[in-house]
């Protein structure tokens, strides 16, 4: 990480590290794409949120940049405290300063928010809003709002789901418990809530950012604006 050739735009190694490192040139991009990764992300495991940022930043071309937001500290994935919102909730006002920040400095780009895992917690509770033209929750666990319209944003709202996630077999409740509220709600792959629901392929939970992956094709995509390959639409 002290490599010269890398450009951290904030780095604490403290607490388990936080790190938000750009891929590509974020001085000329035209298209953002900010990565908030979920839970077990750590420093000890970077190498797969950014092995995932380079894969997207060589998707989408030249002309975008990728940063890899790990500006909280994620819960473990075996925990109670990857049960229950509280962790998002401590993750929301430094998501929101970020995106403010980087919409005041690039008011011309076209910014994404790509939320995976317990990160789509986090998106969804900073999503009333932000500046951003999508907000995109890939392997997530629910995101308590019950539909799109109680995000308050914006955004066009995108949702995926690989054929092989473990996250599927997460029951979609709320549970009220004496020190906690446990489980978060609504499926956002359920027509339910409301998103467009894009193609994942039949990848795993650590999958969507793969090479050759059609989440990370239809991803890239919706980053760039491209028709988009929806579960149940011709698109």
């Amino acid at each position: 990480m002290a490599d010269a050739s890398r450009r951290f735009l904030a780095f604490d190694g403290r607490d388990g590290g936080r790190a938000v490192e750009v891929f590509g040139d974020l001085a000329t991009a035209g298209t953002i794409a900010v990565l908030v990764p979920g839970s077990d992300t750590n420093l000890d495991k970077y190498g797969l949120l950014r092995g995932g940022s380079m894969r997207l930043r060589e998707a989408l071309g030249d002309r975008a940049a990728v940063i890899a937001w790990l500006g909280y500290r994620t819960p473990s994935t075996v925990s109670v405290a990857a049960m229950s919102a509280g962790w998002a909730d401590g993750a929301v006002p430094g998501l929101r300063t970020f995106v403010r920040e980087l919409a005041a400095a690039k008011p011309a780009a076209a910014i994404s928010l790509l939320c995976h895992s317990y990160g789509s917690v986090v998106c969804a509770r900073a999503a009333p809003g932000l500046d951003v033209g999508n907000i995109v929750l890939y392997g997530s666990p629910g995101v308590i709002a019950p539909n799109v319209a109680a995000l308050r944003t914006r955004a066009t709202v995108w949702a995926g789901r690989g054929g092989g996630d473990w996250v599927a077999r997460i029951p979609n409740v709320r549970l009220r418990l004496p020190f906690l509220t446990a489980g978060f709600g609504t499926d956002p792959v359920s027509p339910k809530f409301g998103a467009h629901v894009f193609a994942a392929g039949g990848g795993g939970h650590s999958d969507y950012l793969r090479p050759g992956s059609p989440a990370l094709e239809n991803i890239a995509r919706i980053v760039t604006g491209q028709a988009v390959r929806e579960v149940g639409r011709h698109a």
